[in-house]
């Protein structure tokens, strides 16, 4: 055998090697792409709908406004907060939820955690944590409302839900996805110095994902 064909023969399997790692990686990477188009298929045709809270219940048993310059707020609030999947075939993780009460657009209560949750097709989970507001640092046209709304015996809080969730299709689970809830929640004092809540109804919350 001649150096040329020696040449030749490397030279051949070379490229022979090559082709064929052109082929397993095109093979694998058509593969993926039809993976991916088949779970974008799939989320098209589910689409998940955003679920449904509502504020069942709420009372405040301790609310306490402290005059002075600095004005502060202590108020305890224990709610009962339910979520409703309305999916057919989407389950939802709730990753992170932080629940805490508004007045004014002013944050009162401390953020409390929602323990993680799964929630499958169509169940329903209820929650009834407390939100607690140490000595709260408050604005000086919030104390004045606060008080002329104590007054009048009417009060409208926010609760509002801070949190993370993923959709889970069969075995795939999606990214994360931010979550923010809305609740309101007319307040009425009664003869003492506690309000309670004006209706025992559930207050239907906007839910934006």
């Amino acid at each position: 055998m001649s150096i040329k064909d020696g040449e030749d023969h490397g030279h051949h399997g070379h490229h022979g090697k090559n082709k064929m790692f052109r082929r397993v990686f095109i093979f694998v990477a058509g593969f993926i792409l039809l993976v991916v188009f088949a779970i974008l298929i799939i989320w098209l045709v589910l689409r998940p709908a955003k679920p449904k809270f509502y504020l069942q219940d709420a009372a405040v048993t301790t609310f306490n406004i402290s005059g002075g310059a600095a004005a502060m707020l202590t108020v305890t609030l224990q709610i009962t907060l339910s979520t409703r999947n309305p999916n057919d075939r989407v389950g939802v993780y709730y990753d992170k939820l932080d629940a805490f009460a508004a007045y004014r657009s002013q944050q009162i209560t401390f953020p409390t955690a929602i323990p993680p949750t799964y929630q499958g097709h169509h169940d329903v989970v209820v929650w009834s944590p407390f939100l607690y507001g140490m000595n709260v640092p408050i604005a000086p046209y919030v104390s004045t409302s606060l008080g002329q709304d104590k007054s009048s015996g009417l009060l409208l809080l926010n609760v509002k839900v801070n949190g993370r969730l993923r959709w889970k299709v069969g075995s795939w689970t999606s990214g994360g996805y931010h979550i923010f809830v809305v609740c309101p929640a007319v307040l009425t004092f009664n003869g003492g110095h506690s309000p309670t809540i004006r209706f025992q109804q559930i207050s239907t919350c906007s839910v934006d994902v």
